[in-house]
C-alpha cells in the first residue's frame, strides 16, 4: 500500500497546470509578445532605465526652452529703448481769416522729430544680468527635474522587480500546496486520511490562488508605472537588482554636500535674482534722460527750424517711492536668503533620518536572510517530516508552509523598503542625468 507522499511525487505532473492557471492570460500574452518584440535584447538593468527615462523627458526639454527663453530675455534687456517717433503741428490757427491754414501764420509749423530715452550703462548690464540669473535658475530646476526623473524611475524599476520577486515565491510555494492537496486527495480515496484534511488543503489552494492574483496584479501596475518612464522597454525582463549596500553621498559631510543640491541651487539663484533686483533699485533712483530732436516746417515765406530739447523726471519724494523699492528688494533677498537656509537645514535632518532608516532596515534584512528564513525553512522541514512518519497533521503542514511564505514575503518586503530608501539617498543628485539629456537634444537638433 502505497503511503500519502506518493501522491506528492505522481502529482509533480499537475505543477505546471497550477502555475497555468495562477499567472493571468494577459500577463502571459505580454510576456509573450515581449519576447518576440526584444528576443535579441538584453534584460533591462536599472542604469538603462534611467537613461532611457532621462532620453524621453519632455519636462526636461521644457526647461531647456525656459533657459532658451531667459537668455534671449537677457540679451534683449541690455539694448536701450526703442527710440520714439513723434508728428504733429503747432501752433495751428483756428479763427480769423487764416483758420486752419499750415502756411500763412508764421508761428504754424509741421513737425516730425525723434525721441530716445538714454538708459543708463549700469542699468541695462543690471536688467541682463537679472535675465542671465533666472537662465541660470532654469538649468538648477532641469538639475532638480533630472535627479526626480532618475529617481522615480529606479523607484518604479525596484517596485516591479519586488513585485515579481514575491509572486516567484507564490508560484514556488503555491505549487507545493497543488502537490499537498494531491495528497490528501490520494489519501482520502485510500481510507487513509480525513475528508476535514481535503478540505483544509482545498481552501489552503484557493487562499494561494487569491493573493497570487493579487501580486499579479501589483506586478501589472508596476510594469505601468515602469511604462510611464521608459516607454516600450517596460516590456522587457529585468535584470539582476543593483546593490544597495553602499550610497553616494558621506553622512558625516551632509551640510556642505547639500550645499550644492539642485534644490539648494535653486533657492540660491533666486536669491541672487533678488540680489540684481536690489541693485537694480539702487540704481533706479538715479533718474533716466531723454533727448528729443525734431524738424519744424514753416510757410515758404518763413524759415524752417530745428528743435532739441532734453527731458529729466524730477525725483522729488525718493523718500516715499525709490527708498521704499530699494527697501522692498532688500527684504526679498532676506527672505530667499532665509528661505534657502531652512530648506538646506530641513533636507539635511530629512536625509540624516532616511540613512538611519536606511541602515536599520539593512540590518533587519540581514537577519531575515541569516535566522529567520532558515528557521521558517528548517521548522516546515521538521514538521513535513513528521507528517510522513504520522506525528503531524495536513493543517500542521500547511500551517507551517504559510508560516514560512509569510517570513519570506516580509523579508521580500523588507528589501523592497530598503532598495527604495537606496533609491532614494542615491538619487539626489542627477547622476549625469541633465548633461545627458543635452547632449541628446543636441543630437536631435543636427
Amino acid at each position: 500500500m502505497s503511503s500519502p507522499f506518493s501522491a506528492l511525487v505522481s502529482g509533480r505532473r499537475v505543477v505546471l497546470r497550477f502555475v497555468a492557471r495562477i499567472v493571468p492570460v494577459t500577463l502571459l500574452g505580454a510576456f509573450a509578445l515581449s519576447h518576440n518584440a526584444f528576443a535579441t535584447d538584453l534584460p533591462l538593468t536599472l542604469a538603462q532605465a534611467r537613461h532611457l527615462a532621462i532620453e524621453r523627458s519632455r519636462q526636461l526639454a521644457g526647461q531647456d526652452h525656459a533657459v532658451a527663453a531667459a537668455r534671449d530675455m537677457a540679451v534683449a534687456a541690455g539694448q536701450l529703448p526703442d527710440p520714439v517717433l513723434k508728428a504733429g503741428v503747432d501752433n495751428l490757427p483756428v479763427t480769423r481769416t487764416d483758420r486752419f491754414s499750415l502756411t500763412n501764420d508764421f508761428m504754424t509749423m509741421r513737425r516730425v522729430g525723434v525721441m530716445q530715452e538714454i538708459t543708463r550703462i549700469d542699468k541695462r548690464r543690471l536688467r541682463g544680468e537679472r535675465f542671465e540669473r533666472e537662465a541660470e535658475k532654469s538649468l538648477a530646476e532641469k538639475d532638480v527635474a533630472a535627479a526626480a526623473i532618475e529617481r522615480d524611475t529606479a523607484l518604479a524599476w525596484l517596485d516591479r522587480y519586488y513585485a515579481e520577486a514575491m509572486a516567484a515565491v507564490f508560484v514556488e510555494q503555491g505549487a507545493q500546496a497543488q502537490l499537498e492537496m494531491q495528497a490528501a486527495e490520494g489519501a482520502y480515496r485510500s481510507g487513509r486520511g480525513m475528508q476535514a484534511d481535503l478540505y483544509v488543503a482545498r481552501s489552503a489552494l484557493a487562499s494561494f490562488d487569491d493573493r497570487a492574483s493579487e501580486l499579479q496584479l501589483r506586478v501589472r501596475n508596476a510594469k505601468a508605472m515602469l511604462a510611464r518612464w521608459v516607454g516600450p522597454a517596460a516590456a522587457l525582463p529585468l535584470a539582476g537588482k543593483p546593490s544597495v549596500d553602499t550610497i553616494g553621498i558621506d553622512a558625516a559631510n551632509l551640510e556642505a554636500q547639500f550645499a550644492h543640491h539642485p534644490q539648494i541651487a535653486v533657492l540660491a539663484k533666486q536669491e541672487e535674482i533678488a540680489q540684481t533686483e536690489a541693485r537694480l533699485a539702487q540704481a533706479n533712483k538715479k533718474a533716466d534722460w531723454s533727448v528729443e530732436v525734431a524738424f519744424q516746417q514753416r510757410g515758404p515765406a518763413y524759415a524752417n527750424m530745428i528743435s532739441v530739447g532734453v527731458a529729466i523726471p524730477l525725483q522729488w519724494d525718493q523718500k516715499h517711492r525709490q527708498d521704499r523699492e530699494l527697501s522692498s528688494k532688500l527684504s526679498l533677498v532676506e527672505q530667499a536668503r532665509a528661505e534657502r537656509e531652512e530648506t538646506l537645514r530641513a533636507h539635511v535632518a530629512e536625509t540624516r533620518t532616511m540613512i538611519n532608516e536606511w541602515e536599520s532596515k539593512r540590518e533587519r534584512s540581514a537577519r531575515y536572510g541569516r535566522e529567520l528564513i532558515p528557521f521558517a525553512q528548517q521548522r516546515t522541514s521538521a514538521v513535513l517530516t513528521a507528517y510522513r512518519g504520522g506525528k503531524a497533521s495536513l493543517p500542521e503542514v500547511l500551517a507551517a508552509r504559510r508560516g514560512e511564505i509569510d517570513v519570506r514575503l516580509q523579508a521580500l518586503q523588507l528589501d523592497a523598503e530598503t532598495a527604495r530608501l537606496w533609491a532614494q539617498l542615491n538619487f539626489l543628485f542627477p547622476q549625469n542625468g541633465a548633461s545627458a539629456h543635452s547632449h541628446t537634444m543636441k543630437q536631435g537638433t543636427q
